[in-house]
């Protein structure tokens, strides 16, 4: 109790009110106790909300297309999961002893999900401003470095595929592996006559990503 509130304090810059709140939002379902889920449902929107405001005020000059590629990069749950690392949040997770031995502790879905879930928890504790201001500081560099919109890889694969007259990308789910909680996803991406690309994620649509840049790689 005293190691995570003096961590909570470290990260937050100010003691944490609550404290029941940040242990649920660091608890998964294998616990069979109340976990992070609703937290994680609150905390994505209240990212979602301050990155938007954010990248709305740092780029005043793009149309809402290029906003909307900047803010689905920067708040999917590799970006989280990338977050949870840097913050050192596997020793504090609270899980089931099956799912710790299954590797939970770096399952990128709970991480990325646990992440979003300290964010409610910020919101709910001390407010819009403090959760915006633990967001910002996590983010700061991510934003500094998106130099430009990024285009998502599946996008620029159907591009790759038009401008090349060939017939759009089709994507398979080859094999599912891994227990419920910690699932991994194999997909191949097939552009007829160009050729195909595999690649793992944790789910379906990162899979379906990580393929699509594999590809992308080959082709160029």
């Amino acid at each position: 109790m005293a190691d995570l509130r003096s961590w909570l304090t470290g990260l937050l810059g100010t003691a944490p009110g609550d404290l029941a709140l940040y242990e649920r939002a660091l608890t998964h379902s294998s616990r069979e106790e109340q976990d992070y889920e609703r937290l994680e449902f609150l905390g994505d929107r209240v990212l979602g909300l301050t990155v938007a405001r954010w990248l709305f005020d740092r780029f005043p000059d793009e149309p809402e297309g290029k906003l909307s590629w900047r803010l689905n990069a920067l708040v999917a749950g590799t970006v989280c999961a990338e977050v949870a690392r840097e913050i050192g949040v596997a020793p504090h997770l609270r899980l089931g002893k099956q799912a710790r031995d299954d590797g939970a502790a770096d399952s990128e879905n709970i991480l990325g999900d646990v992440t979003e879930a300290l964010i409610g928890a910020v919101y709910l504790d001390q407010g819009l401003e403090a959760a915006s201001a633990f967001i910002r500081a996590r983010w700061e560099g991510r934003i500094d470095h998106q130099l430009r919109a990024p285009q998502h890889p599946k996008s620029a694969l159907q591009e790759w595929a038009a401008a090349n007259r060939r017939k759009p990308p089709v994507y398979a789910v080859t094999a599912r592996d891994g227990p419920q909680h910690n699932p991994r996803f194999t997909v191949t991406v097939t552009v007829r006559g160009a050729g195909e690309a595999s690649a793992e994620g944790s789910s379906k649509q990162e899979a379906e990503t990580a393929a699509a840049t594999a590809l992308l790689e080959r082709l160029a």
